[in-house]
């Protein structure tokens, strides 16, 4: 007869029992095994969500005294569908659903238990949508430039600064290349590189990858080494006590302020110019674009991942830097504009991007495949960092 084993976890005031059954066979014993492989975001020893051969993805909760369970994606471009999937329940109040094939990438998802909203507890958390929130990553077969792998690694750190502008501590993480321990009489370029609108200053570390991307990019000879700065994107101004207002503004204060001070005391950097760059994702974009154009004493280079330039006029957007094309190719070292194919502001960036084109404005156009998700931006940062500071 198989022998049960249960590990009890509590969730949303509902008992959760994960089940294994093993078979003893002539003295041997042996799981029963599923098709497809645990997924690379679940947590530590848990076997499900599994994804299969041809990237259906399962999905597996206990929870006895449920009504009603589901499998629901964050937001109507998500790579996992739209849902949500409603689960079945078997006979030990176990809730399994199969989605049909989905998209390679990282996807947000969560389950809704009677009517509740929560995090699955067989995944990850990570910080999107506002709030902790589970995180389902789906290997791409063909890609994986963002994959971790055997060679030099660099190094994310913690920097800690308190704000004037905010009044309140600040954390960023800082990406060091490999060499910075080793290499103390050298000097680094600086990326300063954003989230998008409800994540954090960890997103493009843990959504993102960027350190393993840095490092392959390093490793295959294909990028320079550099810093890459990440801060939160949210700051809103001393005194001011609703959440959000002013963002924009103070955030740019922070940046020019504050940020870029202290990242230059504090790491070995090369302050010029030329040296430094402001990328974002989305909202990140937007806020690049607004710092960057409005700050060509401090950047030479931009990058736009799928947001920003909206109802754009070269004659008259960003105070007019682009009326003039001869003057913004000299000040503008890289401006560097990207969007996936079927995002919902793909026709608005392209259309950016050819009123540019027609006026004469160096810049680069990328597009690829996809929505507006993280796979897309993680091309972004491969691409866009292999043409940042030329020796």
């Amino acid at each position: 007869m198989p022998r049960t084993s249960k590990f009890v976890h509590s969730m949303c005031g509902t008992q959760l029992v994960y089940v294994a059954v093993v078979v003893i066979c002539g003295g041997v014993s042996m799981l029963l095994a599923d098709d497809g492989r645990s997924a690379p975001s679940n947590v530590p020893g848990r076997e499900f969500p599994k994804i299969h051969d041809d990237l259906r993805v399962t999905f597996r909760v206990s929870a006895p005294d449920a009504q009603k369970v589901r499998v629901a994606p964050r937001g109507d471009d998500n790579g996992l569908g739209r849902g949500p999937y409603d689960m079945q329940r078997d006979a030990s109040g176990v809730w399994t659903v199969t989605t049909p094939p989905v998209r390679p990438g990282f996807h947000y998802y969560e389950l809704v238990i009677d009517g509740f909203r929560c995090n699955d507890p067989n995944s990850e958390t990570f910080f999107g949508w506002g709030q902790q929130t589970s995180g389902l990553e789906v290997p791409d077969a063909k890609l994986d430039f963002h994959e971790a792998k055997n060679l030099p690694h660099g190094e994310v750190r913690t920097l800690w600064y308190h704000s004037k502008v905010t009044g309140q501590l600040r954390r960023a993480f800082v990406y060091t290349p490999p060499d910075y321990d080793a290499q103390l009489q050298r000097h680094y370029p600086v990326l300063y590189l954003q989230h998008g609108a409800g994540e954090s200053e960890r997103a493009w570390s843990a959504q993102g990858r960027a350190g393993f991307i840095l490092d392959n990019l390093l490793a295959a000879g294909q990028a320079r080494p550099m810093l890459v700065v990440m801060d939160n994107g949210y700051a809103t101004p001393m005194g001011i006590a609703k959440e959000g207002t002013g963002r924009v503004n103070a955030f740019a204060d922070v940046v020019v302020k504050e940020l870029i001070p202290t990242v230059d005391a504090r790491y070995r950097t090369m302050p010029q110019r030329e040296h430094r760059a402001i990328a974002g994702l989305s909202m990140g974009a937007g806020q690049a674009l607004a710092i960057g154009l409005a700050n060509l004493d401090m950047f030479a280079s931009i990058g736009v991942f799928s947001g920003g330039m909206r109802n754009f006029d070269p004659r008259v957007s960003y105070a007019g830097v682009f009326a003039d094309p001869t003057t913004a190719n000299k000040k503008i070292r890289l401006l560097w504009m990207a969007c996936g194919t079927v995002d919902g502001g793909y026709a608005s960036l392209k259309a950016s991007h050819q009123a540019l084109q027609a006026s004469g404005v160096q810049h680069v156009w990328f597009e690829c495949p996809g929505t507006h998700e993280w796979q897309v931006w993680r091309k972004c940062l491969h691409e866009f960092a292999q043409r940042l500071f030329p020796k």
